[in-house]
């Protein structure tokens, strides 16, 4: 299953994460931004129900779980950034 990735276009000064998983010869690569990062985990959720993939609940809770400390690691930089002393 390929998703249509022709909307992959972002402005050259916007930050793309990229979560990948291999599994034995399937691979899955998501990118996201942080605008679209609840889009990202519904399509985990939705491999997760498709029975054609290897992509388990298991997958989608380990995955999910790296994004949503990914997101934490982010607002944490910002806040010391914030009360940092110049």
């Amino acid at each position: 299953m390929l998703d249509d990735l022709s909307n992959l276009h972002y402005p050259s000064d916007t930050d793309v994460n990229v979560l990948a998983l291999v599994k034995g010869k399937e691979r899955y690569v998501f990118f996201y931004t942080d605008e679209n990062r609840a889009e990202c985990l519904r399509v985990l959720g939705r491999y997760a129900t498709n029975e054609d993939l290897s992509f388990t609940w298991y997958d989608a809770a380990v995955l999910s779980q790296k994004i949503r400390q990914k997101k934490g690691e982010e607002e944490s930089e910002q806040r010391h950034r914030r009360f940092r002393i110049p």
